[in-house]
C-alpha cells in the first residue's frame, strides 16, 4: 500500500505494528470520545473559497521562539517512538531536519538525547515532564542545555494518569511481569519483518532518558512503574520557578486547555503554551482543541505564542488551526504512524504531503503568507 494521505500511514502501521504497539499510539482515555472529537471538530471548520487572487508567490515560512521555520510546523513529542521503528527518534529527527522543522524529543524516548542530537546537525526541543524526581528533572534540563536543545518543553496535563482501556486489552500496559512480557512477544512474533528491524537490529531498548534512573530495569513495566510513581498530583505554577532556575531559554508549557489558565501561564512569564488534551490521552470528555483554540487565542493574543495540537493530519488542517489562531502546530500521531509505516522516509513524506496541502489551502483561501491566515478565511455561521 502506498500512502497518498497522512491518514493512509496510520493503516500502514496498523499492518506493520504489532498490536500492543499500534494501540498505544492509537488510543485514548476511556470510551475515546475526546479523542473523536479532536478530529470531527476540526474536520467540521469550513473553510471561505476566494478565487481571482493573485497567489503566485506563496511563502509558508514562519519565526517561532527565534528559530527561522519552512512552515509552522514542529513534530510533537512521542513516548517510546524508538519502538516504532528502528531506532525511530533518531530517523524523525532526520526527517524533521531536512524538511526544516523543529523536532521534539520525548523524555519517555528509546533513544536518548545524546543520541538524537549527534544525528542531526541543528538544535531540537526537548520535552520534560513536570515529576516528583526533581534531581532527574535538574538532571535533564542541564543535559539538554549542554548538547545545545533550543527550546524546552514542559507537559502539565498528566499530574496522575489517564486511564487507557486499549493498552490493558492489548498487553501493552494492566499485566505485569510474564503475563503481560508473554502477551507482547506473542503478538510481537506475528509481526517478524517489525520484531527483526526493532527488536533486533533498533536494539538495545532501554529507554535512554530515564534507564539511569531504572537501575538496570529496562522492561516496559520497569518504565511504566517508574512513570506512575512519578506523577505528581502536588505541582502547582509555583513549581515554574524551580524551572526557571535551571533553564533560561524559551519556555513552553504543554497541556492548556483553559483561557484561564491561558491567562496565568502570561503572569508566569513563559514563552508559549500548547493548547492540548494530551491527543485525548488524558480526561476524556474534555473540548476539543480546536473547540478550545480560539477563546485561548483571544485571551492572550500576541502576550505568549500559541501552539497547538490534536487531531492534526493534513496540511488543511494546519490551516484550520492557524487560523483559530495558533501561531504553529504539533503533528503527533500524523509522524508516528508515517515512522511506523516507512520509518525516516515515510516522515519525510509526510511533511512533503503537509506542505504541499497547505499550499493547496493556502491558494484556494486566498493568501500567500501565514501571517495572513486568520478568521477572515473562515465561514462564519
Amino acid at each position: 500500500m502506498k500512502a497518498a494521505a497522512a491518514l493512509d500511514y496510520r493503516e500502514i502501521a496498523r499492518r506493520r505494528l504489532p498490536r500492543f504497539m499500534f494501540e498505544y499510539v492509537d488510543g485514548g482515555s476511556y470510551d475515546e470520545a475526546t479523542l473523536a472529537a479532536n478530529r470531527d471538530d476540526l474536520k467540521r471548520i469550513a473553510l471561505r473559497q476566494r478565487v481571482l487572487r493573485d497567489v503566485s508567490g506563496l511563502d509558508l515560512s514562519t519565526t517561532l521562539f527565534g528559530q527561522k521555520l519552512s512552515m509552522p510546523v514542529a513534530l510533537a513529542p512521542i513516548g517510546l517512538a524508538g519502538m516504532l521503528a528502528r531506532r525511530g527518534e533518531v530517523q524523525a529527527a532526520r526527517a524533521a531536519e531536512a524538511a526544516g522543522i523543529p523536532f521534539t524529543l520525548s523524555t519517555v524516548s528509546v533513544c536518548d538525547l545524546g543520541e538524537v542530537v549527534r544525528g542531526v546537525t541543528r538544535p531540537i526541543w526537548f520535552q520534560l515532564y513536570m515529576i516528583r524526581d526533581r534531581a532527574f528533572m535538574r538532571d535533564m534540563m542541564a543535559k539538554a542545555k549542554a548538547l545545545g536543545c533550543s527550546t524546552m518543553i514542559f507537559t502539565v496535563d498528566m499530574p496522575v494518569a489517564g486511564s487507557r482501556y486499549r493498552d490493558r486489552r492489548s498487553g501493552m500496559s494492566g499485566a505485569p511481569g510474564m503475563l503481560g512480557a508473554g502477551r507482547r512477544a506473542f503478538q510481537a512474533a506475528q509481526h517478524p519483518a517489525w520484531a527483526w528491524d526493532v527488536g533486533v537490529l533498533g536494539g538495545p531498548h532501554h529507554l535512554g532518558n530515564v534507564a539511569p534512573t531504572l537501575k538496570g530495569k529496562t522492561g516496559l513495566d520497569d518504565f511504566f512503574h517508574w512513570l506512575g510513581s512519578n506523577f505528581d498530583p502536588s505541582i502547582s505554577w509555583k513549581d515554574l520557578d524551580f524551572i526557571r532556575q535551571e533553564w533560561t531559554g524559551p519556555l513552553i508549557i504543554k497541556g492548556i486547555l483553559d483561557a484561564e489558565d491561558a491567562r496565568e501561564a502570561v503572569k508566569q512569564g513563559v514563552d508559549g503554551i500548547v493548547v492540548s488534551n494530551h491527543g485525548g490521552r488524558q480526561l476524556d470528555g474534555v473540548p476539543s482543541t480546536a473547540r478550545a483554540l480560539p477563546a485561548i487565542a483571544d485571551a492572550v493574543g500576541d502576550q505568549l505564542t500559541v501552539l497547538v495540537d490534536g487531531g492534526i493530519r493534513s496540511g488543511l488542517d494546519v490551516v484550520r488551526m492557524l487560523a483559530l489562531g495558533a501561531k504553529g502546530v504539533l503533528l503527533g500521531r500524523a509522524w508516528a504512524y508515517a515512522l511506523a509505516g516507512a520509518g525516516q522516509a515515510g516522515v519525510s513524506h509526510l511533511l512533503q504531503l503537509v506542505e504541499a496541502e497547505m499550499r493547496v489551502a493556502m491558494s484556494l483561501t486566498g493568501v500567500t503568507r501565514i501571517d495572513q491566515i486568520s478568521r477572515d478565511i473562515l465561514v462564519r455561521d
